[in-house]
């Protein structure tokens, strides 16, 4: 991190009179400049009949705007030496891009050029349709990725936006043409629900002046918020298999629906996750399943909270023989963390590697970029990476193990299993 950042940062906020919020980061701990420009209008604003449509309107979205065609967007990107990142989450649509400091003015007019106004040409989407439907069947092909669509759907229910696949399906897909991406882009891509963070060797006063010019004349209320529903909920345990002929290897993706982002417990769970699958090389799973018994490729838990209620998420990729082994190794250890908790040693480690990480999050202008826009995005507060260190340090071993307590149960817990048929299969 750049001396500038010793003692934190020190972004500048301001908000436009069309509702865009421009948050501004200087360093100058190198010549470039990251900008982070994030709309809502992730996969949880399209219609029900029409899932993937969020995915596909990111993938077809740079290919051509009115005043550029999509060669000429690819050349200025290329000339520059730098790439457009669109990526879309269940709540957002992100256009990211790094350049050099002297090219930041350019940069920053195709990224607003490209959210505000694409054309979406008949051809384009019919290209990236067809692009979208190949990596659907790759996916349908993949143990992994049909694990966690399975979990996804178990934990919500295949009619929630957090239980329904983010890139739709092939049918979907088909049904989807230019004059849903272009009522989609017209009613979600707009300046009201736009934040959009620069960091980088640029003065706040001069990239706000130059964001707001860039803005200027684009218009549009947002729409009402979407409110996430609760998720479904899961009378007993689950376990549902999905057969795989030709693979060598299962996964399994085993889980429960927790907590919200900005639910007063995330710490606790946050702290709780990381004893159970991520701390070193994997927490107490790894070390279990993949150090001490040697039945996993890999052994890892994930806490991904956000608006609703996000999942908590074991993974696993074993051996077909080793499938049953491995999920009552995993409900060995979700019962043992749930019912005794964690040790004081385990949450002062957890504690300091969670402490020690900060750091490493707010290393590169990306990375500051990325930070200040979740920030933002929670209502965290301009020197919430000033406050983190306090808010970890304050959790104790008694919220850690509420934590566990409450989340942790193999009784309630959905599997999935994804890969060639074990022998004699899973017990539930």
């Amino acid at each position: 991190m750049s001396s500038t950042l010793a003692a934190g940062l020190s972004p500048v906020r301001q908000t436009l009179s069309n509702g865009a919020v421009i948050i501004v980061q200087e360093t100058s701990g190198a010549p470039s400049v990251s900008i982070n420009a994030a709309f809502l209008a992730g996969s949880i604003y399209e219609p029900d009949n029409l899932p993937g449509l969020a995915h596909l309107t990111a993938r077809v979205i740079d290919r051509g705007t009115i005043r550029r065609s999509a060669d000429a967007i690819a050349q200025e990107l290329d000339s520059r030496g730098v790439s457009l990142r669109i990526a879309t989450t269940r709540h957002t649509m992100t256009f990211s891009s790094t350049c050099l400091s002297e090219d930041f003015d350019e940069l920053l007019d195709v990224v607003v050029d490209v959210a505000r106004c694409a054309t979406f040409p008949d051809a384009e989407v019919a290209k990236r349709r067809a692009e979208a439907v190949t990596a659907i069947r790759q996916d349908e092909d993949n143990p992994a990725v049909r694990a966690m669509e399975t979990l996804s759907e178990m934990l919500y229910g295949p009619s929630h936006p957090y239980g329904r696949c983010a890139k739709g399906s092939v049918d979907s897909l088909e049904r989807i043409n230019r004059d849903a991406i272009w009522r989609f882009h017209t009613r979600y891509i707009r300046p009201a629900v736009l934040s959009l963070v620069i960091v980088g060797d640029v003065t706040a006063t001069r990239a706000i002046e130059l964001a707001a010019s860039k803005l200027e004349g684009w218009a549009g209320a947002p729409e009402r918020p979407v409110v996430v529903p609760p998720p479904s909920v899961i009378p007993g345990r689950q376990v549902r298999e999905i057969p795989m002929a030709g693979k060598s290897q299962t996964d399994i993706a085993y889980g429960f629906a927790t907590i919200g982002r900005l639910d007063p417990r995330y710490y606790g769970y946050w702290m709780m996750n990381n004893v159970l699958g991520q701390f070193g090389l994997g927490g107490r799973l790894a070390d279990n399943i993949r150090e001490r018994q040697g039945m996993a490729y890999y052994a890892f838990s994930s806490f991904d909270p956000t608006v609703g209620e996000g999942p908590l998420v074991v993974r696993a990729g074993v051996d077909p023989a080793n499938v049953q082994r491995t999920i009552d190794a995993i409900d060995a250890e979700i019962r043992e963390l749930g019912e005794h908790g964690p040790t004081p040693a385990e949450v002062d480690e957890s504690r300091g590697y969670l402490v020690g990480s900060i750091p490493r999050m707010l290393e590169t202008n990306y990375s500051i970029a990325g930070f200040l826009q979740t920030s933002e995005q929670f209502g965290l507060g301009l020197d919430y990476d000033r406050r983190l260190p306090g808010l970890i340090e304050s959790v104790t071993i008694d919220d850690v193990r509420a934590a566990a307590a409450e989340a942790l149960h193999p009784e309630r817990a959905a599997i999935a299993i994804a890969g060639p048929e074990s022998a004699g299969g899973a017990t539930p």
